[in-house]
């Protein structure tokens, strides 16, 4: 994968869309699905059901490519969900695109999650043991095999029971041929939200999915919240006596899209106000800022107008790479980064550069791209990130499993300066993050998962022989 080789960013977890009681669901969900492609380019996936019979079809790439009008032409119902997917447990293959679909004793259902469980590999194994078998690699079937196992003959009693045994991150969808199920784990670590659509009732990972089918925002899913939507109506109850948000910060700093609103927060407006925080603590001289496209776009506006520094589109991206393309050598691996991205060099040429990024992962691209800045002329490349150094791995759905991937868990930020090759680097300290996104208090970063910055993770941790780790 070409992100992988050489794009140094962490990388989105998946994004889910469901619908229930519209004549078009299928199609309705299809464009939902376009809405979160960001979130997940790997596969994509859908189930719809018009009260008896199913309709499915899970395919490997973008939404475009996974569905064809063949596959399209065949979906019916009132009642569907959807998923792109990008892995972060299983590998990468079509058994474990999503949703899945499963037949059981108390009938059939349908599961699509974004989010990663901490124990998923204790319970399959428990699982395993007991005699279940498996069909996929990843961690969402372990909720379906959990469902199955119940006594109850209800879908939400056995969702309900199933979601006593698991811990991490999940923004859970479910349905049978009559009802959607909805949950969010007790952190709300994962974004989840609700609309309307005339009489019908939409979810999804962003409400960016609400504006492309034409939906209003109705409120967000509750961290610890079971939804049962059917003919009945809705019908909302917790599953857990403890909830408390941790949402995960690079919500606003990168994963949302720009016109996503996280609990009332516009992220465009979130990530400018992170901008401007920045060029308060780390201001420097210079004649030109630019960010590095797409998600850093916002932050470097803010920071241009903070600072009375001119922005300009020193950096440009090419949205028309493949998402794979062949590298003979290891010389044509090392520009990459050149495939897509390229330098404005009439812009930046005989200049003073503030380059704002959003993140430093691995440290990988940001030196090519200050590399990129120098061949284009500039005189000086000062770098600003819009977030806090990453020093510590995410288990919740980001694909950062240890500390030695992170250059800053090992680095001073002098040495990362020296390494990227830039005239200064400056981070986001952590109070200027949350004061700017506008979640914070004055005693406690309150509302945040903050983990991959301080190391304090908000459920126990306990993959097989892995230590327990903080809470916060």
């Amino acid at each position: 994968m070409l992100d992988r080789m050489i794009w140094d960013k962490l990388n989105e977890e998946c994004g889910v869309f469901g619908i229930y009681d519209h004549g078009e669901a299928a199609p309705l969900t299809y464009l939902g699905l376009h809405a979160l492609q960001h979130r997940g380019q790997e596969s994509a996936g859908m189930c719809s059901s018009d009260g008896e019979k199913w309709y499915k079809h899970r395919g490997m790439g973008l939404v475009s490519e996974a569905f064809g009008k063949a596959d399209m032409a065949k979906f019916r119902g009132h009642i569907a969900i959807g998923h792109t997917r990008y892995t972060t447990a299983g590998s990468s293959k079509i058994e474990n695109a999503q949703p899945l679909f499963f037949r059981y004793a108390h009938g059939s259902m349908a599961v699509a999650h974004n989010g990663n469980l901490v124990n998923a590999s204790v319970i399959r194994r428990d699982l395993e043991e007991k005699g279940s078998i498996f069909q996929t690699t990843s961690d969402t079937e372990v909720i379906a095999h959990l469902i199955a196992r119940s006594k109850s003959k209800d879908l939400p009693s056995a969702v309900k029971e199933a979601l006593q045994q698991i811990k991490g991150a999940y923004a859970l969808l479910v349905m049978n041929e009559r009802q959607l199920v909805i949950a969010l784990d007790p952190n709300g670590l994962r974004p989840l939200s609700l609309g309307r659509l005339g009489d019908a009732v939409c979810v999804a990972s962003e409400t960016c999915a609400f504006d492309i089918i034409g939906a209003e925002y109705w409120r967000e899913v509750e961290p610890g919240e079971l939804i049962v939507i059917d003919e009945e109506g809705v019908t909302s109850s917790k599953f857990t006596k403890k909830a408390e948000r941790s949402i995960c910060t690079f919500e606003y700093i990168y994963f949302a899209r720009p016109d996503s609103d996280i609990d009332g927060i516009n992220v465009h407006m979130a990530r400018k106000r992170l901008g401007k925080q920045l060029a308060l603590e780390a201001p420097v001289q210079a004649d030109v800022v630019t960010g590095v496209p797409d998600s850093s776009i916002s932050a470097a506006i803010g920071f241009a107008e903070a600072t009375s520094i001119p922005y300009e589109l020193g950096l440009v991206k090419n949205r028309y790479v493949g998402r794979t393309f062949i590298q003979p050598t290891q010389e044509l691996r090392e520009r990459g980064v050149h495939l897509k991205l390229s330098a404005v060099r009439k812009v930046v040429e005989g200049k003073r550069v503030v380059m704002i990024d959003d993140s430093i992962v691995r440290g990988t691209t940001s030196g090519r791209i200050v590399g990129m800045l120098r061949e284009a002329g500039a005189a000086e490349v000062h770098v600003r990130i819009s977030s806090p150094p990453v020093m510590n791995p995410c288990f919740y759905g980001i694909d950062t499993s240890t500390r030695e991937e992170l250059i800053a868990a090992t680095k001073s930020v002098e040495e990362i300066r020296q390494l990227i090759g830039a005239d200064s680097l400056s981070f986001l300290s952590v109070e200027g993050m949350l004061e700017a996104i506008g979640r914070s208090d004055k005693t406690a970063s309150r509302g945040h998962c903050l983990a991959c910055f301080n190391g304090q993770y908000p459920t126990e941790i306990q993959f097989e022989g892995a230590l327990p780790a903080e809470k916060c």
